[in-house]
């Protein structure tokens, strides 16, 4: 099971390192999480350098794909190489989500179609003059793409993904590892909250 957390030069921090640490909290032997970027080293908005270590292409084949974000979002969807490999992404067989400005380019991919999206205050402008509708919430889902906006709503996207690929156990699990201490159940129960209107209802028990 692979899931790959796209990650642009001009990253967000948050954004991607955070989902990826969520992620890796699931410890089962198939479980594969990696930082795919378009060149062997990416450099955040802050100046934190990361290697690759996955390529887009290999993204296009995972499991899962998290967008991230960054301040360099409309440079990524005006490049042709990109946008070009981007193209293989299919929320048909494939877990698909942009955290923030990563809407943005499920938008311009043409994914956003028939959904509207979340995404941060300052890409929301973009994301609505590219026909897209954008909700004042941290979280939604449709079928198999999700988007999520706010920096700290990047665990959401993390759940959402364990929750459907390990289940429910699994990503509380995940959740109660890196919940602060002493407001565990206080954050499960927002992150729930937030998150299972947009799961799959469970399958009826057998009678």
């Amino acid at each position: 099971m692979h899931i790959a957390i796209l990650t642009f030069e001009g990253y967000n921090e948050l954004d991607s390192l955070i989902a990826l640490g969520v992620l890796n909290r699931v410890r089962t032997d198939n479980w594969r999480v990696t930082i795919a970027t378009p060149s062997p080293k990416v450099t955040s908005m802050n100046g934190v350098v990361i290697e690759q270590m996955s390529t887009l292409e290999e993204a296009c084949a995972a499991d899962a794909v998290i967008i991230g974000s960054g301040i360099a979002t409309r440079e990524v969807v005006e490049d042709p190489a990109i946008m070009n490999v981007l193209r293989g992404l299919d929320p048909s067989r494939q877990l698909t989500a942009a955290q923030c400005s990563g809407a943005l380019v499920l938008a311009k991919l043409g994914l956003l179609d028939d959904m509207p999206a979340c995404t941060d205050l300052t890409t929301r402008p973009w994301v609505l003059a590219a026909g897209v509708d954008v909700l004042n919430q941290p979280f939604f889902a449709k079928d198999t793409i999700a988007t999520a906006g706010g920096c700290l709503a990047s665990h959401y996207l993390a759940a959402w993904i364990i929750a459907r690929l390990q289940g429910h156990e699994a990503a509380e699990g995940a959740l109660h590892y890196v919940a602060p201490v002493g407001e565990k159940e206080e954050y499960i129960e927002r992150a729930w909250r937030n998150i299972t209107p947009y799961l799959p209802a469970p399958a009826p028990a057998l009678t």
